[in-house]
Formats: C-alpha cells, sequence, structure tokens
C-alpha cells in the first residue's frame, strides 16, 4: 500500500494527483509499487532482506544522491504478542520515503497530528525528524507503562502489610508478567540502539543535507533524548532482573513454608502413632488390656505425647 504526502502551509496533507509530493510511505510494497518509485525518483529502494541487515554499514548508508537509513520499530505494545521490524528511510533531495512491513503506532497517528499543525514542516528532513521525533516518544510512553506496571508487581511481591496472605498462584502469575516485561525491554532497547545510530548519524551529518542548522540541532536534541531513554530503559532492565529474582525467591520460600509446617505436623503426629501403634497390637498378657482405665490413659497418653513438641515448637519459634 502506498501513501502520498504533501506539505501545504508546513501542514501534512494526502497528495492530490498533480501535487508535489514530500513524503511516500509505503506499507508491505509489492514489487510493481517499488518499481514505479524508483522510476520517478532515479534510485533503488532497499528490499525486505535488505532491511534486515543488521551491519550499520547495511543499514546506514548513501547511494545516488540519497540517504538510506533503516532502524527497528516497536509495534503492537500493548497486546499479547508485541514484535518489532525494520523501517527504511530513503531521504532523497526532495522527498522522504518510508519502508515498513509492520504497523508500529506513530505512522497512524503522526499525519494525524502532522495535519492539525502549520508551519511547522518545510521539508523532507524536517518532516522525517520530526516523525523519527513522535517514534520517541511513543518509545517513551512505553516505557512509562512499563515502569507503572513494574511499581504494581513490586508492591504485590513485597506488600506493605506483611502479613496480608497472598492469592494462590499470585506469585507464579507475577513471574509470567515480569517474564513479559523483560521481553518488552528487550524490544525497546533494540529499537532505541537502532535508533541511536541512526539519529547519531543525521546529527553529524553535513549541514547542506540537512537544509539548516537548527535541523542539526533538532537532531542532536532528539540524538539526547534517545540517549536518555536508552539510560532509562537498561535501569528498568535492571529492576525487571531483580523483581525476577526476588519472585523466585518469594516462591521458594512459600515452599519451604508449605514443607516447614507438614514436617511439624507429621512431627507432632509421630508420638501418639507410636502410642497407639503399641496399645493395638492386643496380645494377651498386655497389662493394661484388662484396666479399667487403660482407653482412656492410652488416649491421654497420646494427646501429652502431641502437645509437648506442639508446646516445644511454639517456644522455639518454629512454629
Amino acid at each position: 500500500m502506498r501513501r502520498d504526502y504533501t506539505l501545504v502551509n508546513g501542514s501534512l496533507q494526502l497528495a492530490e494527483p498533480g501535487q508535489a509530493v514530500t513524503w511516500t510511505d509505503l506499507f508491505a510494497p509489492d514489487r510493481t509499487e517499488e518499481a514505479a518509485l524508483e522510476e520517478v525518483l532515479g534510485i533503488d529502494l532497499p528490499t525486505r532482506d535488505d532491511m534486515v541487515e543488521i551491519v550499520t554499514s547495511s543499514r546506514i548508508y548513501s547511494e545516488g544522491g540519497a540517504l538510506y537509513l533503516t532502524a527497528t520499530v516497536p509495534a503492537q505494545m500493548e497486546t499479547n504478542a508485541p514484535m518489532s521490524g525494520p523501517v527504511s528511510f530513503v531521504l532523497a533531495p526532495d522527498r522522504l520515503v518510508t519502508i515498513r512491513y509492520h504497523s508500529p503506532r506513530a505512522f497512524d497517528e503522526f499525519p494525524q497530528a502532522a495535519a492539525r499543525t502549520r508551519g511547522s514542516y518545510s521539508t523532507p528532513t524536517g518532516l522525517m525528524l520530526a516523525l523519527l521525533e513522535a517514534i520517541v516518544d511513543r518509545l517513551a510512553d512505553i516505557l512509562e507503562t512499563e515502569s507503572r506496571a513494574l511499581d504494581d508487581i513490586s508492591r504485590e511481591i513485597f506488600p506493605i502489610q506483611t502479613k496480608t496472605r497472598r492469592k494462590p498462584g499470585r506469585l507464579q502469575s507475577a513471574i509470567g508478567r515480569i517474564g513479559r516485561m523483560g521481553e518488552l525491554d528487550a524490544i525497546i532497547q533494540d529499537s532505541l540502539q537502532t535508533l541511536e545510530r541512526m539519529v547519531g548519524h543525521l546529527a553529524q551529518f553535513p549541514i547542506r543535507r540537512l537544509a539548516a542548522p537548527e535541523r542539526r540541532d533538532q537532531a542532536q536534541a532528539l540524538l539526547r533524548d534517545i540517549q536518555s531513554l536508552v539510560d532509562y530503559s537498561g535501569a528498568l532492565s535492571q529492576r525487571t532482573s531483580f523483581l525476577l529474582s526476588a519472585t523466585l525467591g518469594m516462591v521458594g520460600l512459600e515452599q519451604n513454608e508449605i514443607i516447614k509446617f507438614f514436617s511439624v505436623v507429621s512431627v507432632i503426629f509421630l508420638p501418639p502413632t507410636l502410642v497407639g501403634t503399641v496399645y493395638g497390637m492386643n496380645f494377651q498378657t498386655m497389662p493394661e488390656l484388662a484396666h479399667p482405665y487403660g482407653y482412656a490413659a492410652a488416649l491421654g497418653a497420646m494427646l501429652v505425647t502431641a502437645l509437648a513438641p506442639y508446646l516445644w515448637f511454639k517456644w522455639r519459634g518454629w512454629f
């Protein structure tokens, strides 16, 4: 699918036939769409195989008077199936081309926001930087949501009221949620690293390509924002690892408490079981067999032998 946008008084609008196109967004293009655009621009567009290359030289390069930049951008981060994929930005002298095979939210929201602004954009370079800012803002929102989710998990693992009983399976559920948070953070860190390399290249790119010094300042400001998010994401990753270790420790403690309970109970009932076993043999020569109070005495002995270890455990603080 292809969408062409034009700038009208600094506002982004869908291009009508015959209007000058400033931004072409290709979503899962077929070879016919790519060939038609390549013929118009006189450049080669990266294929899907080119976009998934991980080496920097294949993601950031200049060719035929155009600058090629590829970053990894996440999508579907609010669902149970988050994903990420490459997005290529081709900056030609008079047009920005984006190529993608998934749907990051920024690509849906940015055209609507850019259509409401006036005088904010004047060149393809400025438009690309604004789109990158929207992507970075989206990543910042995801990190803030992740931080709040980790706060909730932390309060669940370490409740303020230590005597509060946890519902069965809550810790196991927390482990699953922490694992998902870790996966989200890994996706975001990968995206931020590619964006950092990409925007860092733009910030150092010759001013003649960025068209105006303020665009270079904008790229440098965006680079600082990305670097701050990289640090913040790293801190969240460390916190996620800590919460995972703490939760596993809590699960181990709960299992130890269960084993301790059954161990104490088995020790408490071991002496009465021994007494009942002895007096359950029913040998003829047992002196207590014909005693009128033998049954009551046996029950009393069982009660005393059970109560004595229980009181001992309570005095020692083991139960």
